[in-house]
């Protein structure tokens, strides 16, 4: 079929573990927005899902870090955090790994990706399915970019794979759908957790907004862990979603809460 729709989402799990430190009604907001964003999806009737996540050493380590890796598995499990910390009860997750082969299959003619028949859930990607499938229906495809272990995935690569999604999703008969999760600046786990520079993500959202390619890959990795920390380099998933989908993006929330150590963000981009 095609793609049928874009989206992209925080991921921190503060979000879920630390609800009652935030502020009410900022918590409150932000959690209808990221509802809201779960009903666009479910809208868009997608077959199944690819959610493009950043690994936080769950599956690779320095042993054997991908720059790109996709599952290709009938069922997923997580979170493999401590369910009573995070908040998410720990469950089976709905795959398809024929789906997923066919998708990997066509990556692979442009971008070298690792796949994996066995997958543990984060809160990567828990959190989001918390909010956007609660039902835990839809079955989905787990893809995740490297931006934790140096030497991370280039700019220009996250884009490429990006790219490669699109085309992998347009050439099966399903309806597929994306939503790429990650942080834009917070300093997790350090001394300056709970910081958060409004002005560096307000200026990437614009760029992504406006799916600027060329202003989107031109962050150094040095620049970017001074203004927006180690959790900064994972503005590569938005980057791929946004060589997906091809249109202009729209922020429908973007609030910073402190407890939750980012700027809440939720977005859709047309998809053309």
């Amino acid at each position: 079929m095609s793609l049928v729709f874009a989206g992209i989402c925080s991921h921190a799990p503060g979000i879920t573990a630390r609800a009652e430190l935030a502020d009410p009604a900022a918590r409150a907001a932000f959690y209808a927005a990221f509802r809201g964003l779960g009903e666009e999806l479910a809208a868009a009737r997608p077959d199944a899902l690819i959610v493009v996540a950043a690994e936080h050493f769950a599956n690779f380590f320095m042993n054997n870090m991908p720059a790109f890796a996709m599952g290709m598995a009938d069922h997923y499990e997580g979170p493999i955090e401590d369910p009573q910390w995070l908040r998410i009860e720990r469950r089976r997750v709905p795959g398809n790994a024929e789906l997923s082969r066919r998708l990997i299959a066509n990556v692979m003619q442009s971008v070298d990706v690792a796949y994996a028949e066995e997958w543990k859930l984060d809160h990567g990607i828990a959190v989001p399915l918390h909010f956007l499938t609660p039902s835990y229906d839809l079955p989905i495809v787990p893809a995740n970019i490297n931006c934790q272990g140096p030497p991370l995935t280039p700019l220009h690569r996250a884009w490429a794979f990006g790219e490669a999604l699109r085309r992998a999703a347009d050439a099966v008969p399903e309806r597929i759908a994306i939503v790429a999760t990650g942080g834009i600046s917070h300093w997790p786990a350090t001394p300056d957790s709970g910081r958060i520079n409004a002005e560096w993500d307000r200026e990437f959202l614009a760029r992504w907004s406006r799916n600027d390619r060329a202003a989107l890959t031109s962050y150094s990795d040095a620049a970017t862990y001074r203004d927006g920390g180690q959790g900064g380099f994972e503005i590569r998933t938005f980057i791929a979603l946004a060589a997906a989908a091809r249109g202009q993006g729209v922020v429908r929330h973007c609030a910073q809460i402190p407890i939750f150590a980012v700027s809440c963000t939720v977005g859709v981009m047309a998809v053309v």
